[in-house]
Formats: C-alpha cells, sequence, structure tokens
C-alpha cells in the first residue's frame, strides 16, 4: 500500500516535456480552503496533492525557484 500512496519519481536530467508537464500540473493541482482546510482544487484531498508535489520537485530539479517559475512559495 505504501508504493501506491510514495510521490512520483522526479527523472533528471528534466527535459522540456517533463517541466512543461510539471508546469501544467503545477497551475491545475492549486490549494483551494475548505472548511477541512486547504484541499488540492483539482483532486480535492488535503493540498499538496502527489501531482503538486511531482510538479515542484521536477521544476526545482530543473533549477528553477517558485519566483523564476511564477508559482507562489
Amino acid at each position: 500500500m505504501s508504493a501506491v500512496l510514495a510521490d512520483f519519481p522526479v527523472l533528471t536530467p528534466v527535459t522540456d516535456e517533463d517541466l512543461a508537464l510539471a508546469a501544467h500540473a503545477a497551475r491545475v493541482h492549486t490549494p483551494e480552503p475548505w472548511p477541512k482546510g486547504q484541499l488540492c482544487r483539482s483532486e480535492r484531498v488535503p493540498y499538496p496533492c502527489r501531482l503538486a508535489r511531482w510538479a515542484r520537485a521536477t521544476i526545482h530539479a530543473a533549477s528553477l525557484t517558485d519566483e523564476q517559475f511564477g508559482e507562489p512559495a
């Protein structure tokens, strides 16, 4: 069961295609306030969801910061 819940692997070096997918995932899987706390806007699970974590890790693996990428920290 733990393998199902594990984060997606970040492949290095990061390709342009990986970075484009990460950019899309970062835009779609954003936090949204709910009475139970911050939930992923796309999946309705506690934020950050697996794809949001993968997107941020991939962006960082490409040596970009949140500020350079235009995402809030």
